[in-house]
């Protein structure tokens, strides 16, 4: 089995938000390995719509320097047979590894919901950018009103304020759902390969959403999955992934994305630009193996 007999298999609707209050999960089924609204239409990501990817990020210089395994979109791809037990999981996250999501997704979800309620309120790609390093949709919007100062269309106490709040991120997700239904937010490059490969290996999958550095959400996975955290590789594009998922005692890949391209991945076992396809693969399930073994990082 391939997943969880419990899981069901992913539906648009069960899409996570990484940086959402509150974690998600969802196991993917071997009869199902990718589901329609990640297929992007059924349209495999190939090398050529790689080459037009937002994929190359080099390595900062600190980086560079640490012992881990670093490879940047210059460097040869990164596969080879390995006889190593393969992972029992891999665990993805969602925003910024399956899909670059959060310019071109939920920024503009966020600044759609903020014009049809008349705040007043547009946030540019580098103020997000900041923004991001608030954990959490309905934190970053009261973080930001805090510091701004709220709308006059916004109510006045606490609690009214909570309750607006709430419904700005509802609005905002169902936004964010129709551009995914919409087929609007191309899979990163790899993506489709790696989830491919590794199901049809026997390796179990699920996609989690992390919103903090706790390692409940990877754990709940490694439960959920019946597997031993130990086993699983983790696939993640930001530090607050990687400190979670280090936390669950798991390795972490790290694949930078547009928003993370500079934050300190120095615990990461692993840092790449993407997942990558043929002939620009950055790696597959047997550099996973690998990775378990302590191949790869000294």
């Amino acid at each position: 089995m391939a997943a969880a007999a419990s899981a069901a298999p992913v539906t648009s609707s069960s899409l996570p938000s990484r940086r959402g209050s509150s974690p998600a999960l969802c196991p993917i089924h071997a009869s199902s390995p990718l589901p329609r609204f990640l297929r992007g239409g059924g349209r495999r990501v190939t090398s050529s719509s790689f080459r037009s990817s937002r994929c190359g990020y080099p390595p900062s210089a600190a980086l560079a320097s640490r012992k881990s395994f670093v490879c940047s979109s210059s460097t040869s791809p990164v596969t080879s047979p390995s006889s190593s037990p393969l992972p029992s999981a891999l665990l993805f996250d969602c925003d910024g590894v399956l899909v670059d999501t959060e310019k071109d997704g939920h920024r503009v979800s966020f600044n759609e919901t903020f014009a049809e309620r008349e705040l007043g309120v547009s946030w540019d790609v580098q103020l997000y950018g900041e923004l991001l390093k608030i954990g959490g949709g309905k934190e970053r919007m009261t973080a930001y009103f805090n510091k701004t100062g709220w709308p006059a269309k916004a109510p006045k106490t606490e609690e009214e304020r909570k309750d607006f709040i709430a419904s700005l991120h509802k609005r905002k997700t169902d936004l964010f759902m129709a551009l995914i239904e919409k087929k609007l937010l191309p899979l990163r490059p790899g993506v489709e390969r790696l989830i491919d490969e590794t199901l049809s290996k026997g390796v179990k999958v699920a996609v989690c959403s992390t919103s903090n550095e706790k390692a409940a959400i990877y754990l709940l996975a490694a439960e959920t999955l019946g597997v031993d955290p130990a086993s699983c590789v983790v696939v993640e594009d930001s530090a607050i992934g990687l400190s979670a998922a280090k936390a669950a005692g798991m390795k972490c890949i790290i694949t930078k994305s547009g928003y993370t391209a500079e934050e300190d991945f120095v615990t990461a076992d692993a840092v790449f630009d993407c997942i990558g396809d043929p002939p620009e693969a950055r790696f597959d399930l047997s550099f996973c193996a690998n990775l378990l073994q302590k191949q790869y990082v000294s």
